[in-house]
């Protein structure tokens, strides 16, 4: 089970000094958030001032406010209002500029190579009663509220024997939950995927490769 601790992640600045991106994950990993030698990239961006966005030819882009209450979003001389939870999708060639009616804002960013990969967010409501899974080719985001991870069950595989402790006793095979802090992320699996609960909300986010036609 994978976890990205937000709080381990170092802060790049914006070239126009319009604020900073953390990349949580990319694919193939580049070495700085902004080369832009990916395929596709989930970033949080803290948003100071107006100002242009950079472009990303041959890219489509998913951004969701997570932090504040507006940001006005002009693509290509139209504008969007963008208000907190609600995903917005744009072409990542298009001339794109934003203000801050309301002040600073935290967005969310999924950034997918058109005609391979394909970026999906949905922002969730978790509960202590029913675990959310998170599998392959997900990414699971704490945007607010309290919550833990474990591994999921085993399914239909072959349980995993007990070991015995040093008193002889057997220990439980079960990994104990692991708490998670705002913005951190858990990496899905389809091997024991991951199981969020809690009270709050999440972002899950969907990398989905694309299928080549002939």
């Amino acid at each position: 089970m994978e976890i990205i601790r937000f709080a381990d992640i170092r802060p790049e600045p914006w070239r126009n000094g319009g604020g900073v991106t953390r990349e949580l994950a990319s694919h193939p990993k580049a070495a700085s958030a902004q080369d832009g030698a990916w395929d596709w990239r989930v970033s949080i961006a803290d948003v100071s001032k107006a100002g242009e966005f950079s472009a990303f030819p041959g890219m489509e882009r998913v951004i969701t406010i997570i932090d504040g209450e507006l940001l006005l979003l002009s693509v290509d001389g139209s504008e969007h209002p963008l208000e907190k939870y609600r995903p917005f999708r744009f072409s990542g060639e298009a001339a794109s500029s934003a203000t801050l009616p309301t002040g600073d804002i935290r967005d969310l960013n999924v950034i997918a190579r058109e005609g391979a990969f394909k970026g999906y967010t949905s922002i969730v409501e978790i509960s202590k009663k029913r675990a959310h899974p998170v599998f392959e080719g997900q990414l699971a985001v704490l945007l607010e509220g309290k919550a833990t991870v474990a591994p999921g069950g085993l399914g239909d595989e072959a349980p995993v024997e007990e070991e015995e402790s040093d008193g002889g006793a057997p220990s439980p095979s079960a990994a104990e939950p692991i708490e998670l802090s705002r913005y951190d992320a858990v990496v899905g699996s389809d091997t024991r995927s991951p199981e969020i609960t809690g009270r709050g909300f999440i972002a899950v986010i969907s990398i989905d490769h694309v299928e080549a036609h002939a």
